[in-house]
């Protein structure tokens, strides 16, 4: 019996905070090379860490929602990335919801892996 491993989905993720609200993006690339790109704005007022933890939690409940359980994850947060990763510690309280929901996910899709990427690659 022959199991076929299937490659993992990739995504990016981003945030945005600007005068007139905050935004967030998601990109999915599926192992055949089709581009998924969402975007959302978000009507709350928060700091750039918080949107780039927002994206990140939104595109982890697009994969949960579309079962996608091998995913590379991709972010130009040096922060989130990190903190994710263990390498930061989450000092700020009003992180540690969007750290440990976006852990919870992770965990819930099984093999993923994150990365941090320069701003002008995400």
């Amino acid at each position: 019996m022959v199991i076929e491993v299937q490659p993992p989905w990739k995504m990016n993720f981003d945030g945005v905070v600007h005068r007139g609200g905050a935004g967030s993006g998601v990109v999915f690339v599926t192992p055949q090379g089709e581009i998924l790109p969402y975007s959302f704005t978000l009507t709350q007022l928060c700091s750039n860490n918080v949107v780039e933890y927002q994206a990140l939690i939104l595109g982890l409940e697009m994969a949960v929602d579309m079962k996608q359980l091998q995913l590379q994850v991709f972010g130009d947060s040096q922060l989130v990335v990190n903190q994710l990763l263990g390498s930061y510690e989450v000092k700020k309280p009003e992180l540690r919801p969007y750290h440990d929901y976006a852990k919870k996910l992770m965990g819930w899709l099984g093999d993923v892996t994150i990365q941090h990427v320069p701003r002008k690659e995400n």
